[in-house]
């Protein structure tokens, strides 16, 4: 085996220490691996860590004691600490993702002073706010606020005499939005995370926690236009063509389907042509209603308002304010209607005010249930609320708008 080198090493030293313990690592198990290396320096084992593959540095690094394996990763760097704590094991958008490993492990039965010494070569490498208190399968047991060690007279007090017992904690599998939920009234800078066993996995800052929520909210409105979160401002036009052009095609194909609704009723509309100048007024004006209720609706999935069983009542509220609201303009869109048929000077005018009424009061009915509906039914079939919502909504509203007031007009005026 080649002899130790000084943490102050040329890079070449470093590099031809790191090559010749390779061979002798890889013919080892991993639980022998932290015996080979025990009279190595952190930076050595780091680097050698780093130029094996992740799976069997993450198996070699359970097999180091905890004191050691704290060290090792403080002395990493956060891509390859990131990398050692199993995140790929877990979906995007989880606590799993976002954790750090966990650092300032501790033993209920360690003094205060051998903590504070311990921590004094830790904090060296790595910003530690917290010490946690473990046991000896690392389920985590407490945790001690630096306050209370520096306050403490008495340096031979035991961890486990001044640790919060039972402490809060994350889970790894737990979601961006269930954790968001349950830290917003807790506030802490760092949050633990545990696995089923309440064993000690990671270490969360809230920092990034609120960080990551804040992304994901603003990908919100781009992904109900087909914008993907992925995209920024620097992304590549290539890449953003990619992204984008999908949903494009998908509305071109819905808009032809709101075009032939329109052509079903061409020999309506070439009869009675007062009635092309209000389509864009029903159909904006539904399709305002829908994105209303979709924004409601978005809103409540995103921070977990919407628990099960009131999705119905989400849709029946919807219903009843499309309703309030089409009966409300609805009344200021058949009064303009019937000027401007006047001026017309068209014999139906108080009939196509009256149609215009009925359109704008079902159309903002179906465009509020709608807006209510497309995300609880997008995220049923296993996708993302937001993706393209925007997209599928204002088909509906468009087709129903149109539909509704040119159907009506068909069937009431002869």
């Amino acid at each position: 085996m080649s002899a130790p080198i000084p943490a102050g090493a040329a890079s070449p030293e470093l590099t031809s220490t790191v090559q010749a313990l390779i061979p002798t690592v890889l013919e080892s198990a991993p639980s022998d691996v932290p015996k080979l290396l025990e009279d190595y320096p952190d930076h050595v084992v780091v680097t050698l860590l780093e130029s094996l593959n992740p799976a069997l540095s993450q198996d070699i690094l359970g097999s180091f004691p905890t004191g050691r394996r704290q060290m090792i990763f403080a002395a990493a760097a956060p891509e390859s600490r990131r990398q050692w704590t199993r995140n790929e094991a877990y979906e995007d958008n989880t606590i799993g993702r976002m954790m750090e490993p966990p650092l300032g492990l501790c033993k209920p039965e360690t003094t205060i002073a051998a903590a504070t010494a311990d921590l004094r070569d830790l904090a060296k490498r790595a910003f530690i706010t917290y010490l946690w208190v473990v046991d000896a399968q690392e389920r985590l047991l407490g945790v001690v606020v630096m306050r209370d060690m520096l306050l403490s007279e008495d340096t031979s007090q035991r961890l486990e005499e001044i640790m919060i017992r039972n402490p809060f904690y994350l889970r790894p599998d737990m979601s961006l939005t269930e954790a968001m939920k349950e830290t917003v009234i807790r506030h802490f800078p760092v949050y633990p995370v545990c696995d089923p066993e309440g064993r000690l996995v990671g270490l969360v800052r809230g920092q990034m926690l609120f960080e990551a929520q804040a992304v994901e909210l603003s990908a919100q409105p781009g992904a109900m236009v087909g914008v993907e979160k992925e995209e920024r401002l620097n992304t590549p036009w290539t890449r953003s063509l990619k992204f984008r052009h999908p949903w494009l095609q998908l509305n071109l194909v819905t808009a032809f389907v709101a075009a032939f609704v329109v052509g079903i009723f061409e020999s309506t509309i070439d009869r009675i042509v007062v009635l092309a100048v209000f389509l864009p007024v029903l159909a904006g004006q539904s399709g305002n209603t829908g994105c209303q209720a979709l924004a409601v609706a978005l809103r409540g999935l995103t921070l977990g308002e919407l628990k099960a069983g009131k999705a119905k009542v989400l849709v029946a509220k919807e219903a009843l304010l499309g309703f309030c609201n089409g009966s409300l303009v609805g009344v200021s869109a058949g009064i303009g209607m019937y000027v401007y048929a006047s001026m017309q000077k068209n014999p139906s005018a108080l009939m196509l005010s009256f149609i215009v009424f009925l359109a704008m009061i079902c159309s903002c009915v179906i465009s509020g249930v709608s807006g209510a509906t497309v995300p609880l039914v997008l995220k049923r079939l296993g996708a993302d609320p937001a993706t393209a919502s925007s997209i599928f909504l204002t088909t509906a509203t468009d087709v129903v708008s149109m539909g509704t007031f040119l159907g009506l007009a068909t069937l009431l005026i002869r």
